[in-house]
């Protein structure tokens, strides 16, 4: 008898279920956005502009997690990128598609840097001279060259008597080891 009330009580109740399929359109919610390429874009106030960026021509790539565990292919370009060494190990990577495409795949395995050059690219005559730090920065230490006033600056050190050298100080030294009162 009660399941004979429950169905006739659940028969009576309309049920109007409505399904959407896909995602909200945005620009028809939104009509102020910005295009970039496929991406709609909404800024915060209607005068907001963009700072302009200038993409950087090589990545500092450096493994952050280990290999094992990892599907073949994730550990085939950590090989071809040459991370399969140690982990501290890093590499450098131009900035190309095909890279950012392979580097975009293992994302969750490296760090990713980009190179700045606070003080100029380097040169071919400049490679002996450069350092790269780990925040990315490449450091090139130009090769400034003899100075005239440096020159003779140090040809009057070495000809000045009361200069204190090596032998004078060996001598005063033994000196006093021999006689200490």
């Amino acid at each position: 008898m009660m399941f004979r009330n429950f169905t006739t009580k659940f028969s009576q109740i309309n049920l109007n279920i409505v399904r959407h399929y896909g995602k909200h359109n945005k620009k028809y919610l939104y009509n102020n956005g910005v295009i970039y390429g496929n991406i709609y874009y909404y800024p915060r106030t209607a005068d907001h502009q963009d700072p302009p960026v200038v993409p950087a021509k090589l990545f500092r790539v450096q493994r952050i997690k280990p290999v094992k565990g990892n599907p073949y292919w994730e550990k085939r370009l950590l090989n071809e990128l040459g991370l399969d060494g140690k982990q501290s190990d890093f590499t450098v990577v131009k900035n190309i598609p095909e890279i950012n495409a392979r580097l975009w795949k293992i994302k969750h395995l490296v760090k990713v840097t980009p190179i700045t050059f606070p003080y100029g690219e380097p040169k071919e005559h400049d490679i002996s001279h450069t350092f790269l730090k780990e925040n990315g920065e490449c450091i090139v230490t130009k090769d400034i060259g003899p100075v005239d006033e440096r020159i003779q600056a140090l040809d009057t050190f070495e000809k000045d008597d009361k200069r204190l050298d090596t032998e004078l100080l060996r001598k005063d030294a033994r000196l006093k080891w021999l006689n200490p009162w």
